[in-house]
C-alpha cells in the first residue's frame, strides 16, 4: 500500500510509493532548494524512488535544510545556490520556493543550464510567466511543475488512463473539487500575503486548471467567471479562503471548479479532493483523499458507463509513473512526462481566473 506524509496537513502532504527505478544510481543526480513549502518532500520522493540521487540541498534556513536530509542523509547541505549550479553533474533543480519567487528561481535555474521542477503554482503573474516561457526556449531547458493533484495520486493518473482509452467516450465536462485545511498556526507568514502567495484561484486552482486540460485534451481555455473572497478570516485581511471559476476550453468541454479553506477538523484528513469527469459514454467520479463515511483511505474511482458500475481502489496499484518518465525525458530530451507547452498552458486559466476575479472585487 502507499503511505502518505502529511494526512493531516495539505502543506506536508507528500506521498511515497514503491520503488520503480528506471536509471541506475548516480545516474540521475538532482538537487533540492528553496524550502518553502512541504510540497518539496513529495517532489524528492518521487524522484528517489524512480531512482534519481539527491546530492545536494540547499536553502538559507538551516533547519529547513536538516529537516530533508533527515529523510535523504546521503544529501550535502550546499552553500549557496551557486554550488549547486556550478555542478555539471546535477541535470535538475527541485524547488518549492515561496509562490511569487518560483518564476525568477526557475529562470535562473535554466540559464545555469539546468531542468528545473517546481512546486505548483509556478508563476503568480503573467509576466513570470512570459519570462519563463522565453527563457525555456532560448536555454531549451525545462520547467516542470509538480501537479500533485494529479501526479501523485493513483486514482487521478488512472482516470486519464481510462479516458484515453475512451471508457467514458469524448470527454464534456469536468468538475474539480479542491477542499483544504487551513491549519492557519502552522502556516508561514507569506501564506497570508497576496503578493506572495498569488491568490486562492492562482494557487490552489493551478492544480485544477491542469487536470481539466489533462482530462478533456484541451489546448488552451477562456476564463468565463470567477470569483475570489475572504469569507471567514477577518485577521487575515489578504487570505481569500473561497474561489470558484468556470472555463471553456478550446474543444468545446467545460469547467467548473471550486477551490477553499473550510475543510472541517472532524474529516481527518486535510481535504476532499474530488473530480468528476463526464463522457458521452459514462462518467468517473474520483475521491482522492477520503471517501466520506465510507473509507478513510484515499483513491478512490467510481466508474459509470453504459455496461454498468465498478468501483476501484487504487492505493498501491497504478504508481506515480510521471517521475520516472521526467528524469527518461531530462536525459533524451523527450516530452512523455509532460509536454512543456502543457506545463506553461495548465498556470494560465489560473492566472487569468485570478486577474478575473481581482478586477471584479475592484470596480
Amino acid at each position: 500500500m502507499t503511505a502518505t506524509r502529511g494526512r493531516n496537513d495539505g502543506m506536508n502532504y507528500a506521498p511515497t510509493g514503491k520503488p520503480a527505478a528506471v536509471v541506475q544510481a548516480g545516474e540521475f543526480v538532482f538537487a533540492a532548494v528553496a524550502l518553502d513549502h512541504g510540497h518539496i518532500h513529495g517532489q524528492c520522493n518521487g524522484l528517489v524512488e524512480a531512482g534519481a540521487t539527491l546530492k545536494w540541498v540547499y536553502d538559507p534556513d538551516a533547519q529547513k535544510v536538516e529537516a530533508l536530509r533527515q529523510r535523504y542523509p546521503q544529501a550535502k547541505a550546499a552553500r549557496s545556490l551557486d554550488e549547486i549550479l556550478d555542478d555539471a553533474d546535477v541535470k535538475i533543480v527541485a524547488a518549492a520556493a515561496v509562490p511569487s519567487e518560483r518564476g525568477p528561481l526557475g529562470c535562473r535555474v535554466m540559464q545555469a543550464g539546468k531542468d528545473y521542477f517546481t512546486d505548483k503554482c509556478p508563476f503568480t503573474t503573467m509576466a513570470q510567466l512570459d519570462t519563463a516561457r522565453r527563457v525555456a526556449t532560448d536555454t531549451k531547458r525545462k520547467y516542470m511543475v509538480y501537479y500533485s493533484e494529479r501526479l501523485h495520486v493513483e486514482s487521478a493518473m488512472h482516470a486519464g488512463e481510462l479516458v484515453r482509452q475512451g471508457a467514458i467516450g469524448r470527454v464534456l465536462q469536468v468538475i474539480g473539487l479542491g477542499p483544504h485545511a487551513l491549519n492557519a498556526p502552522s502556516r508561514p507568514a507569506w501564506f497570508f500575503e497576496k503578493e506572495k502567495y498569488g491568490g486562492i484561484l492562482c494557487d490552489l486552482g493551478s492544480h485544477q486548471c491542469e487536470q481539466f486540460l489533462h482530462y478533456t485534451g484541451a489546448t488552451d481555455a477562456v476564463v468565463e467567471h470567477a470569483r475570489a473572497e475572504n469569507f471567514n478570516n477577518p485577521d487575515h485581511p489578504a487570505l481569500e479562503d473561497f474561489g470558484e471559476a468556470t472555463l471553456k476550453g478550446n474543444n468545446g468541454t467545460s469547467f467548473y471548479f471550486r477551490v477553499d479553506w473550510f475543510t472541517p477538523k472532524g474529516l481527518g484528513t486535510w481535504g476532499d479532493g474530488r473530480t468528476l469527469i463526464l463522457g458521452t459514454e459514462g462518467y468517473i467520479e474520483l475521491r482522492k483523499y477520503v471517501d466520506v463515511g465510507r473509507d478513510m483511505t484515499g483513491n478512490h474511482l467510481y466508474l459509470v458507463t453504459q455496461e454498468g458500475t465498478e468501483h476501484m481502489e487504487l492505493s498501491g496499484k497504478v504508481g506515480y509513473r510521471f517521475f520516472g518518465d521526467l528524469i527518461l525525458d531530462c536525459l533524451h530530451r523527450t516530452e512523455q512526462a509532460m509536454t512543456q507547452a502543457h506545463a506553461f498552458k495548465a498556470a494560465e486559466p489560473c492566472l487569468r481566473a485570478q486577474e478575473l476575479s481581482d478586477a471584479r472585487r475592484a470596480r
